[in-house]
């Protein structure tokens, strides 16, 4: 029997396989299409899916074919002011890695896919198109199509990374929960054949005669995002004749080959159900972010490392099923956030009454540009014990010895903190560090122990996806944190 069936190989389900390839488990990908599509989409990621690479081991393939981001993200006003910047760190963020980065889907995709052929136990099945699942108690039966003809999968779970129009999601059922935002875009990729001068910013066009954004990706690659007004015709919008009437100021056909020219819409929803006994889903089977904020990407690559370490860890048998149910109720909440700031982000581009445009703008103080910085909200209720930073992503600083936090202690829970809260925690504590395969790392220094002396705290408890399961002020909490572990044993 399959551990663990992947509906859908792109950027979410490949990284899904690739973080749960060390694990021994096996791991079946279904792909129905042939190969990579080769057409850009996702564009952008930040410094915690930079981390989330790192802990599946393929940091530096993505590095070299990923940019980073410089200056942020730019609102600019139809007379070329600048309103309000999205700020960004500069050199390493708190993730350890730039927070901001820039790519072209398919190099991305490519190295997902090449980072799988290092786990014997995870096989990737092109051509293969999941037609029907059932499911009982004991796990899942998929019917499968593939170049052979039909054959019946069975497997303990399936998790749907298969898109907006997800099976998975209507097998699940329970609606969606919408937010409002349902806006027709149409996107533009080019590749430049000679340097124009270009921002290598992104810029927000607040033009209320008509919102756009110009993305600059890796290379020579540009894009184009302009929303659809009354009156435009949707079936011929994508005509490469009105392509470059919208943004022939900028750049014209003898500057650049138009790539790809296609009409999206822009939603703002969440699926109100992630589970159904065997059948989870993830990225935009789960949620759909409009691009205002570059999250959409983001917040399906934080499902999957979130998914990753509690499907092993079950699997395995070191914690309860029950453990699952924690899925959607940290993520939800989490992923809702970044969804409704991308919602206000938008209504703030789209404005297209000049009246209110006006006022938008004498809103924002002359001079100097607002900025502000990138959020980082806490998960919603789950596998950790709630009291602030536990639920929040514990930062990755380099150690005394020039490593990253997460090189030195792995994929895998740990304890951090004050040496003699982690010694006087006592053997029950220390039972549940071994049975766990828990790191500890006694007086970190440096930026680590700065971190945890400015709140005061003696340790952290680390999960595998580096959220703060527990912080503490004292031995004996640091002992009772540690007990209440996903798959501690009680003394």
């Amino acid at each position: 029997m399959i551990d663990v069936a992947i509906v859908g190989c792109g950027p979410v389900g490949a990284l899904l396989a690739n973080l749960l390839g060390p694990s021994g488990l096996t791991v079946e990908v279904f792909e129905r299409e042939a190969e990579l599509w080769r057409l850009p989409r996702a564009v952008h990621f930040d410094g915690e899916v930079m981390r989330i690479f790192q802990a599946a081991g393929l940091a530096a393939e993505v590095a070299r074919v990923a940019r980073e981001g410089t200056r942020g993200m730019h609102f600019v006003n139809a007379e070329g002011r600048t309103l309000l910047v999205r700020g960004i760190a500069e050199g390493p963020g708190p993730q350890g890695w730039a927070t901001s980065w820039y790519f072209h889907q398919p190099d991305l995709e490519g190295v997902l896919r090449a980072g799988l052929a290092r786990y014997p136990n995870v096989r990737l099945h092109l051509r293969h198109e999941v037609l029907a699942i059932e499911q009982d108690a004991s796990g899942a039966r998929l019917r499968v199509g593939g170049p052979c003809g039909d054959a019946t999968h069975a497997t303990r779970y399936v998790v749907g990374c298969d898109g907006a129009r997800s099976m998975l999601r209507r097998l699940i059922g329970g609606g969606d929960y919408d937010l409002g935002l349902h806006q027709p875009w149409l996107v533009a990729d080019l590749l430049l054949k000679r340097d124009l001068g270009l921002p290598s910013w992104t810029v927000q066009h607040c033009n209320p005669a008509r919102p756009m954004t110009e993305v600059c990706v890796t290379g020579q690659r540009r894009r184009w995002e302009i929303m659809l007004m009354p009156g435009d015709d949707p079936q011929g919008i994508t005509a490469p004749e009105r392509v470059w009437e919208f943004i022939g100021a900028r750049v014209t056909p003898a500057d650049a080959e138009l790539e790809r020219a296609a009409l999206y819409t822009f939603h703002s929803v969440i699926a109100r159900s992630w589970r159904d006994r065997r059948l989870l889903i993830a990225g935009d089977a789960a949620h759909q972010t409009p691009p205002f904020l570059g999250q959409g990407m983001c917040a399906g690559m934080r499902d999957a490392a979130n998914l990753a370490w509690k499907l092993a860890a079950i699997l395995r048998g070191a914690a309860p099923e029950a453990l699952l149910d924690t899925y959607a109720t940290e993520r939800v909440p989490h992923a809702r956030a970044f969804i409704e700031l991308a919602v206000e982000i938008g209504a703030l581009i789209q404005t297209t009454d000049a009246r209110r445009a006006a006022e938008r703008d004498k809103s924002f103080a002359q001079g100097e540009e607002q900025v502000f910085q990138f959020p980082a909200p806490p998960l919603g209720p789950g596998a950790h014990l709630g009291t602030a930073p536990a639920g929040r992503l514990f930062p990755q600083p380099r150690l005394g010895d020039g490593r990253r936090l997460d090189e030195a202690i792995g994929e895998r829970f740990a304890v951090l903190g004050a040496r003699a809260a982690i010694e006087g925690a006592g053997a029950a504590a220390a039972r549940a560090w071994d049975v766990l395969g828990a790191a500890r790392l006694p007086d970190p220094g440096g930026e680590a122990g700065a971190w945890l002396a400015a709140r005061g705290l003696a340790a952290v408890l680390l999960r595998p996806d580096r959220y703060v399961f527990a912080a503490v002020q004292d031995a004996a909490a640091l002992a009772a944190a540690s007990l209440r572990l996903p798959g501690a044993p009680q003394p």
